[in-house]
């Protein structure tokens, strides 16, 4: 048990929680239930102040950091063993202006909470896929969205960070002030400080057209190229995915489903655009329709139990090809558990407008991601959910390029953090040398300073 002084304490807005706390364990755990790891002690931030002495505080005593917004990201890197747990999940402070058209926002919010806010306002953001993602993690590795197509990733988004760095300093990093470090922090994960509040340009919009199409796994080779040959000429307010999913009904029938959201303004052709998915063949479901953009990003929630066990895997594809489909398929027909999906998302539009190297992000080609996901529920099925996982990428290698998303890495992929960095990695280790250069940020997917 380590002993916060009594100074620190009682300046602490936040609370202190240690093993012997109530509420430790609710605490600790994140998203993954895979991840069970237990920090010395716990310091639940409420306002930046509290970021600043949390992070002296480590210093002092030589804890090591771990840092959670959100908690979501599969890799557990949130929560360390034996360390310090810096927690911003109750600091969830945003402001709206519609007026100027942007909002700030503190790092503990969700995608939801998010996006319900600008909502309210009928003003939206690029913000993920998922509700429950937590907006800080989601951001400082990129960002990927449903409105990527018309107005990039939500780093392509970010007007400016609070940030409060390893030495206990506060900065403001925008295009104007700390020029660089704001650079770093588009893409580059937390690798350069504590984010403690982001500002974001908003765009107008109120609804839009979306939701699943889903049809029989036997109809997966004819789905999935058109998916394919679809997406080669997408208008840039329309955006897909496909993937192989089991029935949100718990029979455990397998399908196979192409998601879209189109968020342009005009109705009928926003139902034009869409209409060649609808009549492609008889699907098992149809969802499409329309409604206010925050209920988009909660689609995918089902498929995202909190507790569950999780292991990813994930790259981006050289092509979509007719070799690579039919691995999937016979993956998906081998999915340990009901919780197993494979998601391809496609990029176009603006997101592959953006220079490689106008952002920490470097990952701008247009073409496919895929996303592997193994989940259960008994961890005795551990062992057979992880080498499905490993497997399944194994088999899917020929087809991939030399390219990943930070945000999909595992805690095992320490090998492929310079890959998802791509030709933006030896800028970014220029400035974690100089915002980090001891390292303590290191619970990240990390970048070693001058390594």
């Amino acid at each position: 048990m380590i002993t916060v002084p009594d100074e620190l304490a009682a300046a602490f807005n936040g609370s202190f929680v240690g093993p012997d706390d109530a509420g430790y364990d609710e605490a600790r755990q994140i998203h993954n239930g895979l991840i069970d790891k237990r920090p010395r002690l716990i310091a639940r931030c409420l306002q930046t102040a509290d970021v600043v002495a949390a992070v002296d505080f480590a210093t002092d005593t030589g804890l090591e950091l771990a840092v959670r917004g959100g908690g979501h990201n599969v890799a557990g890197k949130a929560v360390n063993e034996g360390g310090l747990m810096i927690d911003l999940s109750l600091m969830k402070g945003i402001h709206v202006d519609p007026a100027e058209g942007t909002v700030r926002a503190q790092p503990g919010l969700t995608v939801g909470e998010f996006d319900r806010a600008n909502g309210a306002f009928g003003l939206a953001t690029p913000s993920g896929v998922v509700s429950l993602t937590g907006i800080a993690g989601l951001t400082l590795g990129g960002g990927i969205a449903w409105l990527q197509g018309l107005y990039g990733l939500a780093v392509d988004n970010l007007l400016s960070a609070e940030v409060v760095l390893a030495t206990g300093d506060v900065v403001t990093a925008s295009a104007d002030s700390e020029h660089d470090l704001f650079w770093g922090l588009r893409g580059g994960g937390g690798n350069f400080g504590v984010v403690t509040s982001f500002e974001f340009r908003a765009h107008p919009l109120v609804s839009v057209l979306g939701g699943a199409v889903a049809y029989p796994l036997a109809a997966a080779p004819k789905i999935f190229s058109f998916f394919r040959d679809f997406s080669s000429d997408l208008p840039d307010e329309l955006s897909l995915q496909a993937g192989f999913i089991h029935a949100p009904d718990g029979s455990g029938t397998k399908l196979c489903a192409i998601i879209v959201c189109h968020a342009g303004l005009d109705p009928e052709r926003a139902a034009a655009d869409v209409q060649p998915l609808r009549e492609l063949d008889a699907p098992v479901m149809d969802m499409v329709q329309r409604f206010p953009y925050p209920v988009m990003n909660t689609g995918a929630d089902f498929l995202f139990s909190k507790g569950a066990l999780s292991y990813w895997k994930s790259a981006f594809f050289s092509e979509l090809s007719d070799g690579a489909i039919e691995v999937m398929i016979g993956a998906f027909e081998r999915a340990p558990s009901m919780q197993c999906v494979l998601a391809v998302e496609e990029f176009h539009g603006a997101v592959t407008r953006v220079p490689r190297d106008a952002t920490a992000y470097p990952h701008r080609e247009p073409g496919f991601n895929l996303l592997l996901i193994s989940q259960w529920a008994d961890p005795d099925d551990t062992e057979a959910g992880i080498a499905w996982a490993r497997e399944t990428f194994h088999d899917l290698a020929p087809f991939m390029a030399d390219r990943s998303y930070t945000n999909y890495l595992t805690a095992d992929d320490h090998d492929r953090v310079r890959q998802a960095f791509g030709p933006n990695y030896d800028r970014l280790v220029d400035i974690k040398g100089r915002y980090d250069p001891e390292n303590r940020f290191r619970g990240n997917q990390n970048i070693v300073p001058n390594g």
